[in-house]
C-alpha cells in the first residue's frame, strides 16, 4: 500500500469530491447484499438435474438407501471425495448437509468424551483455548464463543498461519486444545498453506497430547484458475512425523450441487474416526442415503466432480475479475486501500486505512450496500487495526456487482480521506 496523499488541500479536495459522490450513491436507493458467501441461482441451476435422482434406491453393495444405518455413509460416494479431500475412502465419513454441524459436533465429542490420546474430557479442563488465524472466518469464532474457548489470534502470512507463532504457543500451553485452518483458498484471504507450513503443523510439538487441527478444507475443488493449487496431505504428514490422531478434516458439497441439500465430510485417523461414529450413534442412526446415492449418480466419479467445478468456475471467474478490474480501477495507486487476488474460493479481502473499515462498512449501509460486519474477520468482532472487510462477490449478478463495488470504493475514499484529514488537523 503506497502512502496516500497528506497536503490538507489536496486531501480536502478528495474528500469533497468522494462526497459528492457518495450523495449521488445514496440518491440511488441501492438495495445490494455483499455479505454471505451465497452461490448464486445460475450455480444451483448446475446441478438441477440432481432433483431428478436417484433413479433407484440400491447402492451398489445391494444397501436399500431408504433404510436406517450406514453410519459411516455410501463407500461409493466417499471414493468419490476421497482423493479431494485427501482422506483414504475408509477413514471418510459421510454425513448429513453441513460441515459446520460436523465441527460444532467434533467440540461438543471433546467436552463430554475425551478424544484418543486425551488425558481427560475437555469439559473438565480449567481453560480451553484454539488458535485462531486472522483475518479468519466467522462462524469458526462464534463455535468458540458458543463453548466458551478462548480465542488466541495468530497472523496470516502468505504462506498460512504464521508458523513461529504457532509453534511456540502450542509448545507452551497445554490448554491450547486446536486450531482453525482452512487450508486451500482460505476464508476470506484466498491464501493457500504452503507445504512447509502443512508439515510444521503436522510435526510441531504440543504440550497438549489432545491438540487437534481442525482442518476446514471448504474450498478443495473451488478453483478460479485452470491451474489448481494442490497442498500438502496433512493426515499422512501427520502420520509420519508421530501425531496421526491430530487432525480432524472437513469439507462439503454445500458449495458444490445444493448449498442446503448436500453432503458433509469428516476424515481423520482410524481411532479418530472410530470415536467420532461411537459418539454419532448416540444421535442418529445413519444419513439420508438416498441424497448420498443421488450425488454419487449425479457425479459418477471425482472426474465428474472435477468437471462440475469448472462450470462453476465459468460462472464465478467474472465476478472476481470484475472486483480487481473495479477495485484497481478506483483505488489503484491510492494509497487507501490493498486487496486479495484469490485464485479460488469465495471471497475476496480488502484492507483499508486502520480505523476505517467499521466506518467503511456503516456508510456502505447507508447507501444501501451491506457488507459483512467490519472485526467479524477476527475473534469476538474484534479487528484490531479496524481495517479488514470481507467482500463476497459470487451472489449479485455481474451489474450489480458492479454496482457494489463501485459504491464500496466511494465510500473508501470518503472515509479514508476524512481520516486522513482529521490526522493532518
Amino acid at each position: 500500500m503506497t502512502i496516500p496523499a497528506s497536503d490538507p488541500g489536496e486531501l480536502a479536495a478528495r474528500r469533497d469530491s468522494a462526497l459528492r459522490d457518495y450523495e449521488a450513491l445514496r440518491a440511488r436507493s441501492l438495495s445490494l447484499d455483499l455479505t454471505r458467501g451465497k452461490p448464486s441461482a445460475r450455480q444451483l441451476d448446475l446441478a438441477d438435474r440432481m432433483l431428478t435422482l436417484p433413479g433407484g434406491h440400491t447402492a451398489a453393495d445391494g444397501t436399500d438407501c431408504r433404510n436406517y444405518g450406514g453410519l459411516q455413509g455410501l463407500p461409493e460416494l466417499r471414493e468419490i471425495f476421497s482423493g479431494p479431500l485427501q482422506v483414504p475412502a475408509g477413514q471418510l465419513i459421510a454425513a448429513g448437509n453441513s460441515s459446520l454441524a460436523l465441527m460444532h459436533d467434533s467440540i461438543v465429542h471433546a467436552l463430554l468424551d475425551r478424544v484418543p490420546g486425551a488425558d481427560r474430557r475437555w469439559v473438565d479442563e480449567p481453560r480451553i483455548a484454539f488458535l485462531c488465524p486472522v483475518p479468519g472466518y466467522d462462524r469458526h469464532f462464534a463455535l468458540c464463543e458458543r463453548f466458551g474457548i478462548e480465542m488466541i489470534s495468530v497472523p496470516m502470512t502468505a504462506d498460512g498461519p504464521d508458523m513461529d507463532v504457532v509453534e511456540r504457543l502450542v509448545r507452551e500451553d497445554a490448554q491450547i486444545k486446536g486450531i482453525w485452518c482452512i487450508p486451500k483458498y482460505s476464508n476470506p484471504s484466498g491464501i493457500s498453506y504452503s507445504d512447509e507450513t502443512v508439515r510444521r503443523l503436522a510435526a510441531m510439538p504440543a504440550a497438549a497430547p489432545d491438540f487437534r487441527i481442525f482442518w476446514d478444507n471448504a474450498y478443495a475443488v473451488h478453483h478460479l484458475t485452470d491451474t489448481p493449487v494442490e497442498i500438502a496431505d496433512v493426515l499422512a504428514l501427520c502420520a509420519e512425523h508421530g501425531h496421526p490422531d491430530r487432525a480432524f478434516v472437513f469439507g462439503s458439497t454445500s458449495k458444490v450441487t445444493f448449498s442446503g441439500g448436500g453432503v458433509a465430510f469428516f476424515g481423520s485417523s482410524e481411532a479418530n474416526v472410530a470415536w467420532t461414529l461411537k459418539n454419532t450413534a448416540k444421535r442418529t442412526i445413519g444419513p439420508d442415503k438416498l441424497n448420498h446415492l443421488r450425488h454419487v449418480e449425479f457425479f459418477g466419479d471425482t472426474d465428474g466432480v472435477l468437471a462440475h467445478m469448472r462450470r462453476h468456475a465459468e460462472l464465478l471467474r467474472p465476478r472476481f475479475d470484475l472486483v480487481e478490474t473495479v477495485l484497481t480501477k478506483e483505488l489503484g495507486g491510492t494509497g487507501l486501500a490493498s486487496w486479495t487476488t484469490p485464485a479460488g474460493g469465495y471471497f475476496v479481502t480488502l484492507d483499508v486505512l486502520p480505523g476505517c473499515a467499521r466506518e467503511v462498512v456503516r456508510r456502505a449501509g447507508e447507501a444501501g450496500i451491506a457488507l459483512t460486519p467490519a472485526g467479524a474477520t477476527h475473534p469476538y468482532g474484534d479487528d484490531p487495526r479496524d481495517s479488514t472487510i470481507r467482500i463476497a462477490p459470487t451472489y449479485p449478478d455481474l451489474a450489480e456487482l458492479e454496482l457494489a463495488i463501485t459504491g464500496l470504493t466511494v465510500c473508501v475514499r470518503l472515509v479514508a480521506t476524512e481520516k486522513l484529514l482529521e490526522q493532518a488537523g
